[in-house]
């Protein structure tokens, strides 16, 4: 079977801000805008990358969605507890200082685990948990 990941998904609470993080802080290419009766999706994407995409979405345009799951996602959502993205790069060092000259929500610095690996975590605009890896 010949299967790769084309795309995930991560909700947003106000697109302006969520495309402003993932474009000049993340420095990621903007792949697709699309509106639709009010909200917003962004497919945004490492440069060099064009088969890897993150779509920012509103999760209340979830098929199905109840007003009381609508009020669990944003609850979740506020307290980042919701939705997580694994990252890596070469540098963690420069990509923590750009994190932080962006005025991104430090959850933890650069940081040795005990599970083998060297890695830091933001939340984006929508409290979503960002952890970035150093790549060895």
């Amino acid at each position: 079977m010949d299967i790769t990941i084309h795309s995930s998904f991560l909700p947003h609470t106000d697109p302006e801000t969520s495309l402003a993080f993932y474009r000049d802080t993340l420095g990621f290419e903007v792949r697709n805008d699309v509106g639709y009766e009010g909200m917003r999706w962004i497919t945004v994407g490492p440069a060099g990358q064009p088969a890897i995409s993150i779509v920012l979405y509103p999760p209340t345009a979830t098929p199905g969605i109840t007003a009381d799951e609508r009020r669990t996602v944003a609850e979740m959502m506020a307290k980042g507890t919701y939705a997580t993205i694994l990252l890596a790069t070469k540098d963690l060092a420069a990509a923590f200082a750009k994190l932080q000259a962006g005025k991104a929500e430090i959850v933890e610095e650069p940081t040795d685990q005990p599970y083998g690996v060297r890695d830091c975590a933001v939340r984006d605009p929508a409290g979503n948990m960002i952890r970035i890896q150093q790549l060895r």
